[in-house]
């Protein structure tokens, strides 16, 4: 009872290093077998009846149903992927995916109402100097 075991012995470096190497392959796989997935459902060249074929298979034998579905039909999934990114875009901006003109530049008017007033004659040009001057150096 006096010994005790030092677990750091137990399991060298090399250990850890394949245990988290094996960690991550399999959590690549989680992610890979759901983007095939949710690519089955997002494809609408596919029927109902080879959907279901594929999801069987790569639910049945999901490393050689994933595997084979990627050889087969991986060239698609890049442009699906894609068309459905524009789509997501173009719902949310309202846009073609076309890029839109530059904004316009704002428009100087040339007609003020102050021009309009000293235009009627209801305020002199010496009033109208006097009240642009209160503005500006305000």
């Amino acid at each position: 009872m006096g010994s005790y075991v030092n677990l750091a012995y137990d399991y060298p470096v090399l250990g850890v290093f394949w245990t988290v190497l094996g960690v991550f392959l399999w959590i690549m796989w989680i992610f890979l077998l759901f983007r095939v997935i949710v690519d089955l459902f997002r494809d609408d060249s596919l029927s109902g009846w080879a959907k279901t074929g594929w999801l069987v298979f790569t639910i049945v034998l999901p490393f050689l149903g994933v595997f084979v579905y990627v050889i087969a039909r991986g060239k698609g999934m890049g442009r699906r992927e894609q068309k459905h990114a524009q789509a997501k875009m173009e719902e949310r901006t309202g846009t073609s995916g076309r890029p839109s003109a530059p904004p316009a530049l704002p428009v100087r008017r040339t007609n003020s109402p102050s021009s309009e007033v000293r235009a009627r004659g209801d305020i002199s040009d010496e009033e109208f100097r006097q009240a642009k001057e209160k503005v500006l150096h305000h």
